[in-house]
């Protein structure tokens, strides 16, 4: 039970009451199991207050000063406490769901099994707070500070986490599923034998984070970055990955498929959904086995005449059944364009290259030829022109046909299919034999 002069002396107001506790330093005023529903207590000081079990029930305790105070099993219901102080307060097992806690100070905080459900947090500062097994499912905490927040096992599953800072807290064992992580700092987060199920951690920074078995099933991580990560033994069935900076982390043992499947392994994120789809989508494998057999990479110059000259042979191309891919090497040279070209020649069944007037198709045939001995080359050249000074050093391979000279676009398409193609393509299953 409270002390009734100390509760009495409370409802008097806010202000007799903090005149009080400057008077009487020494009291640590005992409010335990007080009814306070609803009662307003906007910047009361509550420092040190002893308010275990108390009814504050949608109570205005706004900028109040409640350091140090035990708040244990108290009903803080839809209070609101927006820029209250709470630091070191224990608020263990205390009710606060639906509490406005916006911009308030709790840090070092205890709230252990306490219920924040559908809590607002947003711009709270949470460092070094204590919180296992506490419920924040539904909450809000965008912008929060939680660094060094312990977590553990604590359920945080559909919570707003997008731009906090939760760098170096322990989430071990902790329920993020469908959390929103966007944008937060997680940096040296420990997730071990997380949930992360459906979260998104898209632009998240969660380099050196340790994610030992956790749960990333169905997971966005577009834009984040995972450097120097562990991802030692993660399930990441229905992982979506697009960007993601991966250097110098571990990725081994991750499983690709679902719990209740036998456990499929691969050691490359990027790599896993992959894999995945190769395994789960028999029009993929199709889509895959027909760039390998009938892919042609044509390439040449996009000028006006010479493009007409590659458009005829695309044409052919699709007439015979092939997929024809036409690179525009036009377009201003970068590293990434390069690596283009490079996969692209990879991924073909040959490659048709116009060396009449040429640009770049050089320097990428200078780069294609001696790194894929499986791709043959059929290099054309129209009347008038001159193979580049360094032809004779790419025609020295065995898998660049001879050079083949045509006048005309209408001559090159009347000799087209058996003087070009079909050298190229029986020189391809000469190849796939060896």
């Amino acid at each position: 039970m409270s002390n009734p002069e100390h509760l009495a002396k409370l409802l008097e107001g806010v202000e007799a009451w903090n005149e009080w506790r400057k008077v009487n330093t020494e009291v640590r005023p005992d409010l335990n199991g007080a009814d306070l529903k609803r009662a307003n207590l906007s910047k009361a000081d509550l420092t040190e207050a002893n308010l275990s079990g108390a009814d504050l029930g949608r109570a205005n305790l706004s900028g109040a000063d409640l350091g140090r105070a035990n708040l244990s099993g108290a009903d803080l219901g839809r209070a609101s406490l927006s820029g209250a102080n709470l630091s070191e307060a224990d608020p263990s097992r205390a009710n606060l769901s639906e509490a406005n806690l916006t911009e308030a100070n709790l840090s070092r905080a205890n709230l252990s099994y306490a219920n924040l459900g559908g809590a607002d947090l947003s711009g709270a500062y949470l460092g070094g707070v204590t919180a296992s097994g506490a419920y924040l499912g539904g909450a809000t905490a965008s912008e929060a500070n939680l660094s060094r927040a312990y977590l553990r096992a604590a359920d945080l599953s559909k919570t707003n986490l997008s731009g906090a800072d939760l760098s170096e807290a322990n989430l071990s064992g902790a329920d993020l599923s469908g959390a929103d992580l966007s944008k937060a700092n997680l940096s040296g987060a420990d997730f071990s034998r997380a949930n992360l199920s459906e979260a998104d951690l898209s632009e998240a920074d969660l380099s050196r984070a340790y994610l030992r078995e956790t749960l990333l099933s169905r997971v966005s991580l577009v834009d984040t970055n995972l450097e120097r990560a562990d991802l030692t033994g993660c399930r990441v069935y229905g992982i979506s990955v697009w960007n993601a900076r991966l250097d110098g982390a571990t990725q081994s043992n991750l499983i690709i498929s679902r719990e209740e499947e036998p456990a499929i392994q691969v050691d490359n994120l990027e790599v896993a959904q992959f894999i995945y789809l190769l395994l789960n989508n028999a029009r993929i494998r199709h889509v895959i086995d027909t760039i390998g057999k009938k892919a042609v990479l044509i390439l040449g110059r996009f000028t006006p005449d010479r493009k007409a000259i590659l458009d005829s042979i695309r044409e052919t191309l699709r007439h015979l059944g092939f997929l024809p891919i036409l690179f525009d090497f036009e377009k201003p040279s970068t590293r990434d364009i390069h690596e283009t070209i490079v996969t692209l020649a990879g991924l073909s069944r040959f490659i048709i290259a116009d060396i009449s007037d040429p640009k770049s198709v050089p320097q990428e045939l200078g780069s294609i030829v001696p790194t894929l001995p499986s791709v043959p080359v059929q290099p054309l050249l129209q009347s008038g022109y001159e193979p580049w000074g360094m032809y004779d050093h790419i025609k020295r391979y065995t898998w660049v046909l001879p050079l083949f000279e045509y006048e005309s676009q209408k001559t090159l398409l009347q000799d087209l299919e058996l003087r070009v193609i079909a050298p190229a393509e029986e020189k391809a299953k000469e190849l796939t034999r060896k």
